[in-house]
C-alpha cells in the first residue's frame, strides 16, 4: 500500500468479472481501439485469465489483465487512467503480475506494445523484457507509431 501526500491510500486488488465495465472505461481512456465490458467479462470468465487492479482510495485507477497457459503467460493489456499516470502505478501493476506469475510457476511472459509508445517500452525494458520480434500493421488507428507491435518477452525462471 502507498500513502500519497494528500492522505489517499493506493492498494492492489484482484478484480472480479463484475468489474468488467470499469475495466472497459479505463481501457477506452487509454487506447484508440477499446475493448467492451462484454469482452472483458468473457476474458475474466476464462480460468486462465486474471486481473489485478490498483485502487486510489475507492476509485479504480488502473489494471493489468493476464492470461496463463501451461508455463507461459501473456500480458493481454494494461491501462492506467490518464489523470493517474506518471505515479508508478503501471510499474506497481506489472511488478505484482510478474510476482504472481513466478509464484504460479510460469517460466516466461510475453506482451505486445506499440513500438511508438516510448514510455511503455522503457517500462517493460526496465522490468527485464527484451524484444523477441515485431508484428507490422498490428495496431490500426490511434497508434502513436506506425502500427508496428514489438513482441517482448521476459524469463521468469
Amino acid at each position: 500500500m502507498i500513502a500519497w501526500p494528500w492522505g489517499v491510500r493506493t492498494h492492489l486488488v484482484t478484480l472480479a468479472r463484475s468489474e468488467a465495465d470499469a475495466l472497459a472505461e479505463i481501457h477506452a481512456a487509454a487506447f484508440g481501439h477499446a475493448w467492451s465490458g462484454e469482452e472483458f467479462a468473457a476474458l475474466l470468465a476464462d480460468r486462465g485469465v486474471f486481473a489485478i487492479g490498483v485502487r486510489h482510495g475507492h476509485r479504480l485507477a488502473g489494471f493489468v489483465l493476464v492470461r496463463v497457459v501451461s508455463d507461459e503467460a501473456e500480458i493481454l493489456t494494461i491501462a492506467v487512467r490518464p489523470n493517474s499516470r506518471r505515479r508508478g502505478l503501471g510499474r506497481m501493476l506489472m511488478d505484482e503480475a510478474l510476482r504472481r506469475l513466478h509464484r504460479a510457476g510460469a517460466s516466461r511472459c510475453f506482451l505486445e506494445v506499440d513500438r511508438g509508445n516510448a514510455p511503455a517500452v522503457a517500462l517493460y525494458r526496465s522490468l527485464g523484457f527484451s524484444v523477441a520480434g515485431e508484428r507490422r500493421n498490428y495496431y490500426h488507428g490511434g497508434s502513436p507509431g506506425d502500427g508496428t507491435a514489438l513482441v517482448m518477452r521476459v524469463q521468469l525462471r
